[in-house]
């Protein structure tokens, strides 16, 4: 049986299409095998800026940019010439407050020897006394025994009565007052008033003459005879004219109201006279007035304790002050940024240096939206670096960004600009350290 050969431009056509199947199939199995979901950035830190919490004159700057520093290194000094002379005159205070504490504290401790020795010698001199009142007779209409009211309630009573008898004083020298500027009594009044002025001249001139006698200058004894004569005259002048007006009606409620008053003066006297002999023991003034010092000695020693106190606060607020002007690092990391120099003046809270957190680093990338559904928080990816060839770093995806954007931003191009990315966000882990802010990574995620 024979067979007829194809056409030759047939079997030409199932070559090319063999040789074009072929180059697909293989660029399938290629395509499948590099369908991996890789992007650029630039390793990033967590940016800290450092600031002093007090102002002042820069006094000196121990880093500069690109230094790794550790927690608790000192970055900078502020001036503290100032606040050292505060802290001189603060510590001054302490020592004047602490001496003037111990003088206090010996103050008290006399202060309570004395009230000892005068307390326990009234308790001595008020032992025949305690008990008077158990034998002192009844007055008349009385019939409480001897010793039926404490000391405490008798003291009281005297008290009550000291008052009693001052407010009655005060009362009949009020009457008396009223009496002598009345126009009424004002001749009597003048009468009185001359004859206790000339009793008083002839109370002098009787003692110089009883001098002068003594004397043996005959002119010195007549003269002060001479003087003595005068006085006695006008004295009698005086009391003449007095009892003639005694029997009047202005002299007798003047002499009455004179009467009251001496009585009343006298009752009050007596009446404090009770009082300060009920007053013995722990009562006595002695002892009251001790007790007094003492109270004042105890009350300025916890003042100058105090005062202590006070003076320590402002110490500690001086030193906490000063520490605040030596500024330190707050984690490990690198000097980004340094805007101070020594002798410039720095404000609170201004921006000295820029720290990047090594031990936080991340890296920034942008993943096309077409492949924005393939990642997602958590996800692992691998990072190289060209510092560092044949070194693989671990990440993790911590943020996705849930707008899309441009990219690159510059793009100018229709073309280039309707291709939008999604930013994500990685943390880089590094525990030995070698990477830093700013070196180029690529980032190939794993599915």
């Amino acid at each position: 049986m024979t067979h007829k050969r194809p056409p030759i431009p047939v079997i030409v056509l199932l070559v090319l299409v063999l040789i074009a199947a072929g180059w697909f199939g293989i660029r399938a199995l290629l395509d499948s095998g590099n369908d991996a979901l890789t992007a650029s950035g630039t390793i990033e830190a967590v940016d800290i800026t450092i600031s002093p919490e007090m102002g002042g004159k820069v006094a000196e700057v121990l880093v500069d940019e690109g230094d790794t520093v550790h927690a608790g290194d000192v970055l900078f000094r502020l001036d503290d010439t100032a606040y050292q002379a505060q802290r001189n005159v603060a510590v001054a205070t302490l020592d004047l407050a602490t001496a003037a504490a111990s003088t206090a504290k010996y103050a008290q401790w006399t202060a309570e020897d004395n009230f000892t020795l005068v307390f326990n010698a009234a308790r001595l001199e008020s032992v025949s006394t305690r008990t008077s009142d158990w034998r002192a007779p009844n007055l008349p209409g009385y019939t409480l025994p001897g010793g039926y009211f404490s000391q405490n309630e008798l003291i009281v009573a005297a008290n009550a009565e000291v008052d009693a008898a001052r407010s009655a004083r005060d009362v009949a020298q009020g009457a008396l007052n009223d009496l002598v500027l009345e126009p009424a009594n004002a001749d009597f009044v003048a009468a009185e008033t001359r004859l206790i002025n000339t009793r008083a001249s002839v109370i002098v001139a009787q003692d110089v003459l009883t001098r002068a006698n003594l004397s043996t200058n005959t002119d010195v004894r007549d003269a002060a005879q001479t003087a003595y004569d005068a006085a006695k005259t006008e004295l009698d002048d005086a009391q003449s004219a007095y009892d003639a007006l005694k029997d009047t009606d202005a002299a007798d409620a003047i002499t009455t109201a004179r009467a009251a008053l001496s009585v009343a003066e006298e009752g009050y006297q007596a009446a404090q006279d009770r009082l300060l002999a009920l007053q013995i023991g722990i009562d006595s003034p002695k002892v009251v007035a001790a007790q007094s010092v003492l109270n004042q000695a105890v009350a300025a020693a916890e003042q100058a304790q105090i005062a202590i106190a006070q003076a320590e606060a402002s110490l500690e607020l001086l030193d906490a002050q000063i520490a605040k002007l030596t500024v330190h690092a707050p984690a490990d990391g690198v000097i980004l940024f340094r805007s101070i120099q020594p002798g410039e003046v720095v404000a609170v809270g201004a921006k000295a240096l820029t720290l990047g957190r090594l031990d936080d680093l991340t890296i920034t990338v942008y993943v096309p939206e077409d492949r924005y559904g393939e990642l997602s928080l958590g996800q692992s990816a691998a990072v190289t670096v060209d510092s560092f060839p044949g070194a693989t770093f671990t990440a993790v995806i911590v943020h996705i960004s849930d707008q899309a954007e441009f990219t690159p931003r510059n793009v100018q191009t229709v073309e280039g600009r309707s291709s939008t990315v999604y930013a994500v966000r990685l943390r880089v882990q590094d525990p030995d350290g070698r990477l830093k802010p700013g070196m180029p990574a690529d980032v190939t995620f794993t599915r």
